[in-house]
């Protein structure tokens, strides 16, 4: 009997809230890592990788925290390009600030454009923008 596996879009605030054990959240964002790990394929892309290498002094630290047998890498679908410029708009024209980071309307985009469930504490964002999307978040 096969089983499908739908792999998992792992939001940088969660690899954040993990490597600074932040106080608030990186318990939660700890279990969640390792539960969706034990069922899922784990994704990340340039844009993660780039927001959690703030945290890290050298490129090999970084690696360290995420190997790749654990993270599998992926390039940004020019597709979520496209789904995230739009979603942008929608939240411009919306009113939202100039510096809301396109990159959280990109990770978005990349796991809707995938067919993957996004694994993030940042519900509000992504419902709003990608309501078919699978989130794993943080319950009420």
């Amino acid at each position: 009997m096969s089983h499908e596996v739908t792999p998992v879009l792992v939001d940088s605030n969660v690899l954040l809230d993990v490597v600074t054990n932040d106080p608030a959240w990186g318990s939660w964002s700890r279990v969640s890592l390792e539960q969706t790990a034990d069922d899922a394929i784990l994704v990340i892309n340039p844009l993660i990788y780039a927001e959690v290498s703030i945290g890290f002094a050298s490129v090999e630290a970084l690696e360290d925290a995420l190997p790749s047998d654990l993270y599998r890498r992926e390039d940004l679908p020019y597709e979520a390009a496209f789904l995230a410029g739009k979603a942008y708009l929608a939240y411009r024209r919306r009113g939202g600030s100039r510096t809301s980071p396109l990159p959280d309307f990109y990770i978005g985009a990349h796991a809707a454009v995938s067919g993957y469930r996004l694994l993030t504490r940042d519900a509000t964002r992504y419902r709003s923008y990608y309501p078919k999307l699978e989130l794993i978040v943080p319950s009420a």
